[in-house]
This record gives structure tokens, sequence and C-alpha cells, in this order.
């Protein structure tokens, strides 16, 4: 199984050298927007260019004679454009409206070569040269730098520097990956022997509930409803008055509702992964992404933005304990009947947040339903047997996808009753 962790880290970068990194990274968006420019067809997503090779062949001694960029980075300037236009092609098959990616955003990706690691600085490649910056590292120890990138059990990955106009400072993401023995993808391809009996989690994403688990787990979202309301409320107060302090403090506040809202999402994912550890369930699912904007018309930005990182939150978390990740497709699972020995679909069968099956006539939450749903999706899909709740009789029984049954209280959010 594989396991990513990323240790930020501010540099201390000499005044002096600090405009070699600016022009660094004005030329490596340049090459990013240029290689994107290569590789996108307005015509058809088939006649987009999505294979890295294709573009660097074309592309890189153009690049390298309009740049002052190492050979590294302006490899990962089209490898970063060929994977935005292979992502937007991905969705433009799925019939959502693309366009052309452009680079605008102040970062640029190192590799191993480009970046070369010492204990307390790093050395980096720039258009004048090699810049060796210090790390600023606070005094609680271990630092995640400490525990990733010092530490032998990982490797360093590519990485992205940034740069804060607010603070007028550089961050280094520096991505790090281990394998582990056991699990699915281990270092040798190997696969664990009890990878077809194994239990799983389903969560279902949703507006009136953040996300709600096939044990019967609510994370309600209207606290993180209401402060994105409130911060979207301020905003509007200082646009409003257009000087230069209100445009900083607005910069400021954005930084800060960021923060918040990472570290609300980061608190959901800690949890989810606490409740599949603690139901022994070896594989967390969600339905897929892919097409969320569709299905649910009417969610906020804030909404689909908690989502991803969610998803993307628990993908990093869940592999240190021993959990992997997985996504399902989400056709009908919120019309769907849950019950194993059922399972009519029809869109009467959900009425907002209750579901009531046309067809055995059950009840439950309908956000609970789904969950449950996604996690036998992912059951099926991998030709487990199901073991399902003691009162449901429905006999299925060998991957537990831990499906209480019944309905769920919404004020301990936990089942209650049978199938």
């Amino acid at each position: 199984m594989e396991v990513r962790r990323t240790a930020p880290v501010k540099l201390v970068v000499p005044d002096e050298r600090r405009d070699d990194l600016h022009e660094s990274a004005r030329q490596f968006l340049h090459c990013a927007n240029r290689a994107a420019e290569f590789c996108w067809s307005d015509d058809s997503y088939t006649e987009c260019v999505t294979a890295n090779t294709t573009a660097r062949d074309a592309l890189y001694d153009k690049l390298r004679d309009e740049t002052d960029l190492t050979a590294n980075l302006v490899q990962e300037a089209i490898r970063r454009a060929v994977q935005a236009v292979k992502g937007c092609a991905e969705r433009w098959k799925q019939g959502n409206r693309v366009s052309q990616p452009e680079f605008t955003s102040w970062s640029m990706l190192y590799d191993k070569r480009s970046a070369t690691f010492y204990r307390n600085k790093v050395s980096l490649s720039t258009v004048n040269g090699r810049l060796e910056c210090e790390f600023e590292l606070p005094s609680d120890s271990p630092t995640p730098y400490e525990q990733y990138v010092l530490s032998d059990e990982f490797e360093f990955r590519a990485s992205t520097l940034q740069y804060d106009p607010v603070d007028d400072e550089f961050y280094f993401h520096i991505t790090t990956r281990r394998y582990d023995s056991e699990g699915d993808g281990g270092e040798n391809g190997e696969v664990s022997e009890d990878s077809e009996h194994q239990t799983v989690l389903g969560i279902d994403l949703g507006v009136n509930s953040l996300a709600v688990s096939s044990t019967g787990r609510f994370w309600h979202g209207d606290d993180y409803d209401h402060w994105c309301r409130e911060f979207e409320k301020r905003r509007g107060e200082m646009q409003q008055c257009g000087t230069q302090a209100a445009h900083n403090a607005l910069l400021r506040l954005g930084k800060r509702e960021e923060a918040w809202r990472k570290q609300y999402i980061h608190t959901v994912a800690n949890e989810i992964v606490s409740e599949a550890v603690e139901h022994e369930c070896d594989v967390i699912v969600f339905e897929d992404l892919t097409d969320i904007r569709k299905r649910l018309p009417h969610a906020k930005w804030h909404h689909f933005w908690a989502f991803r990182r969610l998803v993307e939150y628990v993908e990093y978390k869940a592999p240190e304990q021993g959990v992997s990740v997985e996504q399902v497709e989400p056709n009908y699972t919120s019309q769907r009947c849950s019950r194993t020995d059922c399972g009519f679909t029809h869109e009467d069968n959900r009425h907002g947040e209750h579901f009531e099956c046309q067809k055995c006539g059950y009840k439950v939450n309908a956000d609970y339903n789904a969950a449950k749903n996604v996690g036998l999706r992912c059951a099926r899909k991998q030709k487990h047997r199901l073991r399902s709740s003691p009162t449901s009789g429905s006999g299925d029984a060998l991957v537990d996808v831990r499906l209480n049954g019944g309905t769920v209280n919404g004020e301990s959010h936990q089942p209650i009753g049978g199938d």
C-alpha cells in the first residue's frame, strides 16, 4: 500500500535572490501555458494530446531555447500541462463544458534532480543557477519535515514551491512516499492474501449532511455552511469599501477562511478514518465525484470544494492506518433500496431526506440509504460476499460491509431497529 505525506516548509530566501525565484516561476508558467496550447484542441477531446512523451518530444527543445530554466523544470512544466489537458479531456468526454487550461497561480514543480535536500536547507534550480534556502521550522518536534523528509522510510517525490503574496514568503510543499510491505500496491506489486475478504465502509456526500457512513454516523454540514455564509458576508462588506486597506484586509480574511475550511475538513476526514478503524474496515468507499455538480445542482461552490478535499484528505490519511480508499460509480445510489434482498430502484423511492422503497416499504434516511449502496456497490464490484445486519435475514455474508440496518435517529445518529 502506498502512503504519501506532504511536509510544508517555510523557506528563508536571501533578499538578493528573491527575484531569481519570481523570474523562474514566470518562465515556468510560460512553459506550462505553451504546452497546454500545444496539447489542446477545440475540435474534439480525441485530438487533445494526453501523452507526456508526445508533448515533450515536440516542445522540449523550443522551450529550452525560449527560457533560462533547467531541463528538469521545463519537463515538469510540460508534465503539469499534459495532466491538466488530460483531465479536461476526460470531463469533455463525459459531456461537461471545458476550456483550454491556463496557468496563472505562482507555483513551480521540483523533482529530486532540481531540488537537493540537506538536513536544514534545500538547493533549488533557478534561472540564475542554484539557490540554497534554509528552512524556518516550528519549535515543536517532531515536525512533518523531520517525520517524512528526513525519514529513511519515505522517499522524495516531485514537490511544489509556492509564494504567498500577502506574507511575502516562499513555501516548499515537500511530497514524500512510502510503500508498506502489506496490502494492495506493495513495493513489489503484492496483494494481501485477505484482499478478497475485506470490510467496506461506504460514505455518501451531500449538502444537508456533509458525509454519512454506512455504519449510520452523520457529519452534518450546518456549522460548515453557517461559517461559509459569515465569511461571504464579511467579504461583501469589505469589497464595498474599495480602499487599499479593505483590499489588504480582504486578502487576510481569505487566508483565514481557507485555513478554517481546511481544518474543518481535516477533522471530518480524521473522524471518517477513525470510524473505519473502530469498525475494523479495510476499505473506505466514496462515490466518484466526476459529475457531482450535475447531481447536486443546488449545492454551493464551498460544498464541491469540501467534497473534493474530504476525499483527498481521507486518501492521504487512511493508508497510515492500513485502510485503502476506493471510488465507485454513483448512478442511482440515492434511488436504490439498500436492502440486499430487494434492490428496487426508482426515482419515487426518494423524497428529499426521506427514503421509502415503493416495492418493499423499507423506510430510512435517504443519505444513510445511499451510503449503504455505495458500500454495497464496491463489495459487489470486487465480488465479495456481504455480511449484512443480523436482523436483515438476507443471508449474504463474506465481506463485512458494516451495514447496520434500520432507520437513523436524528439525535444520536445511530441506526435503530432492523431492515
